[in-house]
C-alpha cells in the first residue's frame, strides 16, 4: 500500500495528556509514526512536539487536519501538518560569492535537501552562468538605495508567484528592510559570518586575523528587521591559530559557512526548527 509522508508540529501551555490525545488520533487515521520529538520550556511554559509520521494514501493532510482539531481545540494548539513526500520550493539569493549556493544546489542534486530551487535571485549577474547551467530561472536585480523598495516588491510577487516556501540568503550582501523582513518572517535564512555580533561589516576574517583570534565560524538564523540578530537556527566554529594567514581564514569560513547553511536549511525544510520567541527549538537529527 503507497504511503505519504508528513510532519506535525504543535506548540501549546504544557500540559499532561497532549502527546497521548495527538497519537490516538493519528492512530485512529492508520498513521504511522517514524520520529517524535518533544520539549518543554519551564521559562515559558510551552509544549513543542515534532511527529514524523507515515499515512495511507487516501489519508489526506485536510482528513489529518479535521481528525486533529478536536485536540487543538482541547488543548488551545497551533498545529501544523506538512507534506514531506514533496521538495519544497525555495529561492536562494546571493551576491558575488557563490560558495554557499554551490553547496546548496550539490547537496539539493544529491538528495540531501529535499528541495526544488525555482529561482535565484542576485543583485550582480555573476550567478548566471551557474543558474543557467542548472536549469534555475536567474534574475539579476540591481540594487540601489533609490530602487530598494521596487526590487524588494518584486521578491513578495517572486515569492507568490512561485509558491516559494523558503528563501535563503546564501552570502546576499544587502540588508532587507524591516519591512520585507516582518512580511516574510520565519522564511528566510541567513547565513552570517563569525559568531554574531562579532566582526561585522566588510571583510569580517580579515579582522579576525587582525585581532588573532582563535575560533571562528558562522551562524545560520532568521531574518528579522535587527540586522543579524534573528533567531539562531544552527552554529559551527573550528581553531585556527596563528600560522595561518588571512586568506586561510577566508577559505576555512567559506567552508564553514556552507555547511551551517545547509544544514539549518535542511532542519527547516524537515520542520525540525520551531520558534519559541526570541529563541529555537531545534529537533537535530
Amino acid at each position: 500500500m503507497t504511503e505519504k509522508a508528513y510532519i506535525l508540529r504543535l506548540t501549546c501551555d504544557d500540559q499532561p495528556g497532549i502527546v497521548a490525545a495527538v497519537t490516538t488520533a493519528l492512530a485512529a487515521d492508520g498513521a504511522n509514526i517514524i520520529e517524535s520529538n518533544q520539549f518543554w520550556d519551564r521559562q515559558t511554559n510551552r509544549f513543542f512536539l515534532r511527529i514524523a509520521f507515515s499515512a495511507p494514501a487516501a489519508v489526506t493532510r485536510a482528513a489529518i487536519e479535521r481528525a486533529l482539531q478536536p485536540v487543538v481545540d482541547r488543548f488551545d494548539i497551533d498545529l501544523g501538518v506538512g507534506d514531506l513526500s514533496r521538495p519544497s520550493k525555495i529561492i536562494i539569493m546571493v551576491s558575488k560569492f557563490d560558495h554557499a549556493l554551490q553547496h546548496l544546489l550539490y547537496q539539493i542534486k544529491v538528495g540531501w535537501l529535499n528541495a526544488e530551487v525555482v529561482a535565484i535571485v542576485s543583485n550582480h549577474d555573476a550567478s548566471r552562468q551557474l543558474a543557467e547551467g542548472e536549469g534555475i530561472p536567474f534574475h539579476h536585480w540591481p540594487l540601489t538605495r533609490e530602487n530598494k523598495a521596487q526590487q524588494e516588491q518584486r521578491l513578495l510577487e517572486l515569492v507568490k508567484e512561485t509558491g516559494a516556501e523558503l528563501v535563503v540568503l546564501a552570502r546576499y550582501m544587502q540588508v532587507l528592510s524591516n519591512d520585507l523582513a516582518e512580511q516574510l518572517f520565519g522564511m528566510v535564512i541567513n547565513i552570517h559570518h563569525s559568531f554574531l555580533p562579532s566582526f561585522k561589516g566588510a571583510k569580517p576574517y580579515h579582522q579576525a586575523y587582525d585581532r588573532g583570534v582563535k575560533l571562528i565560524g558562522a551562524t545560520a538564523h532568521y531574518v528579522t528587521p535587527d540586522l543579524d540578530e534573528g533567531p539562531i537556527i544552527e552554529q559551527e566554529t573550528q581553531r585556527v591559530s596563528h600560522s595561518m594567514t588571512s586568506e586561510d581564514f577566508v577559505a576555512t569560513g567559506r567552508d564553514i559557512e556552507s555547511r551551517v547553511l545547509a544544514r539549518a536549511v535542511k532542519y527547516h525544510l524537515e520542520g525540525r526548527v520551531m520558534l519559541n520567541q526570541q529563541r529555537t527549538v531545534v529537533f537535530s537529527p
